[in-house]
């Protein structure tokens, strides 16, 4: 019987019994909500990305693990740590946090900018080089994507000079820093918004703004009559404002020359206190349905920060299939977020349920790397699982500990600058569409509230991990935890795992086995990949990957991957680089 069968089996006794033990030694106890959400996975949408938690084979929800006397049995000592080898550019292996649930320094149960501070010892030591900060700037909301001031940090985050001490630290750890920049909408409580509505409101019927008389008025979309859905009433007058994500984030005009002016100051004002780059929010939104217009807005911001600091990045969020998010590299910045890979039915997650095979998966990679290249050769791809946007990984994956293991194998084996959101290390959970239930406390502990957030007001506040706090995964080898910080290192020892020209070896990729050749520079490395749930016994004798020796693997539980006479054998959903 095949393993999702066993599964199946397993699910449907559940039901019935309350426990299951089946499949590879394990116990897991599967409560009636649990059984409930036992799903399969629609097909691949055409956009390339939904929300939701399905699945795309029954799967157990797993709550708690047994090591079985095999599986002990199995586990070897890892000898192949080699010296790091970090390049300093902008290939980096990036932390996403949102700074309200991260870490609380001052007691007040939202987390702050002192508290990421506290953390950075923390996020290098997981591998990390480089953290993107969710909104940190003034806003009457948690979430703060909608800035009241520009040149300020939220008053709930600390001040100016909390976050000049934390990109600091940062340099020091050789940790580069780049914030949420939100141009394409401001707060409704903005002074830019407030003066061009109250300049509206005096206005007399029929006469036309005019921007001497308030500078403003062109910093927004404003009109006298009512385009469509996306337009609301300027209060006490005849105009009308578009605010196509919320009534109150008017959308900004970045046709306007005044508006760019200052997004330049804005934009300086940051690099002076040491930003190293910008997360573009809502890209393809400046101008709805206007690729063109999108694309030379990113030019223009992208090459006035690049005149004053050479080295600075620029990731944007481009939520389109892959298409799309090609056209968008006609921008020429560098990075695109891609998530043609991300979410519960993108690349990463469907490969890592086993139901998109290993050869497809190493096709996408290619794929990426040609079409991406042909606008811009100079790209670098930001491929991620998941966001605060999005279902957390363990939900997508149904709490399955080994798939989402083989989802960061997979992550990590990517081409660019991979992005990890915060507690996808630990398996942290999430909960229905609730954007609050997205970004929940990070929990350090589960036992030790030191530093622990509340998290966002309205939250759902019985969401429970199905995995330990940081600190008992730290002190556990197997430990999801663990197995993500081996993942990072292997970056961190083998540059071409981000840099490198693909090359697929044929001979070797078929079904759930698949091999690539990544050359950077003189040097090549070969990454084999297991996503099956058998072991495999691979032959690299007559292909390219002959007379290279294990450089680093990454497996489940300790199991060790061996190459003898030629023959590589790897254990279930395994990942092993050579050189």
């Amino acid at each position: 019987m095949k393993q999702s069968q066993v599964k199946a089996v397993c699910a449907a006794t559940a039901l019935l019994l309350g426990v299951t033990a089946c499949g590879n030694g394990k116990m897991t106890e599967v409560s009636e909500n649990d059984a409930k959400t036992l799903q399969s996975a629609s097909s691949e949408p055409e956009s390339g990305i939904l929300e939701g938690e399905s699945a795309s084979e029954i799967k157990i929800i797993e709550t708690q693990t047994v090591v079985s006397d095999n599986e002990k049995e199995n586990k070897v000592q890892y000898e192949y740590e080699q010296e790091l080898n970090i390049i300093d550019d902008n290939y980096r292996n990036y932390y996403e946090i949102f700074v309200y649930s991260f870490y609380d320094s001052d007691g007040d149960g939202i987390g702050d900018l002192n508290g990421v501070t506290q953390k950075l010892d923390y996020i290098q030591d997981m591998g990390f080089n480089g953290i993107w900060l969710m909104p940190i700037m003034q806003s009457m909301t948690y979430h703060k994507y909608d800035v009241t001031d520009y040149y300020s940090i939220d008053t709930e985050y600390g001040t100016i000079e909390d976050f000049q001490k934390l990109v600091d630290e940062c340099h020091k750890r050789d940790i580069r820093v780049i914030i949420d920049f939100v141009i394409n909408h401001s707060s409704s409580k903005h002074e830019w918004f407030q003066e061009a509505c109250a300049y509206l409101r005096e206005l007399p019927d029929g006469e036309e703004p005019d921007a001497g008389e308030c500078p403003y008025i062109d910093f927004y979309h404003f009109s006298n009559e009512k385009v469509n859905g996306n337009y609301y009433p300027v209060n006490g007058s005849n105009w009308y404002y578009e605010g196509v994500f919320w009534s109150e984030m008017p959308d900004l005009n970045l046709a306007s020359d005044a508006l760019r002016e200052e997004l330049q100051n804005v934009s300086k004002f940051w690099i002076d206190l040491g930003i190293d780059g910008f997360r573009m929010d809502a890209a393809m939104h400046f101008e709805e349905n206007d690729t063109a217009f999108n694309t030379e807005v990113l030019n223009w911001l992208y090459s006035y920060c690049t005149d004053m600091n050479p080295d600075f990045y620029m990731v944007s969020e481009v939520w389109a299939n892959k298409a799309t998010i090609a056209d968008y590299y006609e921008s020429k910045t560098p990075s695109m977020f891609n998530f043609d890979a991300a979410d519960t039915e993108g690349k990463l997650i469907k490969a890592a349920r086993g139901n998109y095979k290993a050869a497809n998966f190493v096709e996408s990679m290619v794929g990426y790397q040609t079409d991406y290249a042909e606008k811009n050769e100079d790209y670098i791809d930001a491929p991620f699982i998941a966001n605060h946007d999005m279902g957390r990984v363990a939900n997508a994956l149904m709490k399955d500990e080994n798939d989402i293991k083989m989802a960061c194998g997979l992550l990590m084996t990517m081409n660019g600058s991979p992005f990890v959101y915060y507690g996808e290390e630990i398996g942290m959970s999430s909960s229905g569409k609730k954007d609050e239930n997205k970004r929940l406390a990070m929990i350090w502990s589960k036992t030790d509230t030191t530093g622990m957030t509340n998290g966002p007001k309205e939250a759902d506040n019985d969401i429970e991990s199905a995995f330990a706090g940081v600190d008992e995964q730290l002190e556990d080898p197997y430990s999801l935890l663990n197995y993500y910080k081996r993942a990072i290192r292997l970056r961190n020892e083998n540059p071409e795992l981000a840099r490198g020209q693909i090359e697929i070896v044929e001979a070797l990729t078929e079904e759930n086995q698949a091999a690539i050749i990544k050359s950077y520079g003189d040097s090549r490395i070969g990454v084999v990949y297991n996503t099956s749930d058998e072991t495999l016994a691979v032959n690299l004798t007559d292909t390219e990957l002959s007379g290279m020796t294990i450089r680093g693997y990454l497996t489940l539980n300790g199991e060790g991957i061996v190459l003898e006479n030629g023959t590589l054998t790897m254990p279930a959903q395994s990942i092993c680089l050579l050189k």
